[in-house]
């Protein structure tokens, strides 16, 4: 029982040494790798060494034999990810302001047991996290798995909201009391998460940031079921242009040439653009009428402007005749 158990220990030993010791510059020979495994206690010959590999690659592994002088040698050659989606994730981690400098490390330390321990190494040391900007809330990944457990069982939750003082603490809003409200979706936006829920406070539809949220707690009421003018609010708030709410209007704007591609990346390919001169073009879209959407379109100055309708041209004109007030 023992010489069976030390087998099936040497199939997962076998396995992990390719994960994390070989690649296409990182080769093994059998001879190499039954001396690798005796110095762990582990007895091999080089028959069954041979059967053991063919038995990881008919379980999924992609071990590659290539020849070594007159021996054959061995490495791990398709991956799950490879090195340059690793890369990306591991970026894409490190940029995040919803994840706290900690987690970026603990979660791009992962990522390098997804390759050998030669590009893991590359990768961490590719990836920079402690020049981000990024979350000050510790408990957001609590808040997150309580929210989705609210939303998974139709339970309304309860939490604390907090804000920023000019002196940068973080400050309880309203006292410290509790907001209840019945989560209905996360969105992803600007680099933060929201969470979009009906909040009895306010008695409608509302929109909060979930790292600044704090001791978020699952209650025994049954959530509130939506209205279709409620479910239609939902939607909209998952907007690119829904932080502060606003109502949705169908808005052509005119833009220089010169801003076809940040207009493409911002309304994505389903958009469609349309020349109307020589250097501009115009485009006709359902957005919110909210200050996310004026802070975007106002950066580019006289190269963009809104054509209809008429009663979106004056919200801007006052828009930024308020503005001019400060200056």
């Amino acid at each position: 029982m023992a010489a069976e158990t030390r087998q099936k220990l040497k199939l997962l030993t076998m396995k992990k040494f390719f994960e994390t010791e070989t690649d296409e510059k990182h080769t093994i020979t059998g001879a190499k790798l039954i001396e690798w495994l005796g110095s762990r206690g582990i007895k091999a010959e080089r028959k069954t060494i041979y059967d053991d590999i063919r038995t990881l690659c008919e379980s999924g592994m992609d071990i590659v034999t290539v020849k070594d002088g007159h021996s054959n040698a061995y490495y791990l050659g398709e991956r799950t990810f490879q090195q340059e989606e690793l890369l990306v994730l591991a970026n894409i981690v490190a940029s995040s302001r919803f994840l706290t400098k900690k987690k970026s490390r603990e979660l791009i330390k992962k990522l390098q047991t997804l390759t050998n321990r030669f590009e893991a190494e590359k990768l961490y040391g590719q990836i920079y996290v402690d020049n981000r900007v990024k979350s000050f809330n510790e408990v957001i990944y609590y808040s997150v798995n309580k929210i989705q457990e609210g939303i998974s069982v139709g339970k309304e939750i309860r939490f604390k909201y907090t804000e920023f003082n000019p002196d940068k603490k973080q400050v309880l809003k309203h006292g410290g009391e509790f907001y209840t409200v019945t989560p209905y979706t996360l969105v992803w936006e600007n680099e933060n998460y929201y969470m979009v829920c009906y909040c009895n406070k306010h008695e409608k539809i509302c929109r909060y940031r979930v790292d600044r949220m704090l001791s978020v707690e699952l209650t025994e009421n049954d959530a509130r079921k939506l209205t279709d003018e409620e479910k239609a609010e939902v939607a909209n708030l998952q907007s690119v242009y829904g932080m502060y709410g606003g109502r949705t209007e169908s808005v052509t704007m005119q833009f220089d040439n010169s801003l076809a591609n940040v207009v493409i990346d911002r309304f994505g390919l389903d958009c469609h653009p349309s020349r109307n001169s020589e250097s501009t073009f115009e485009l006709t879209v359902d957005v919110q009428i909210a200050p996310t959407f004026w802070g975007w379109f106002f950066q580019f100055g006289k190269k963009a402007k809104i054509v209809a309708p008429q009663n979106v041209v004056e919200e801007g004109k006052a828009y930024i005749e308020d503005i001019m007030q400060n200056f």
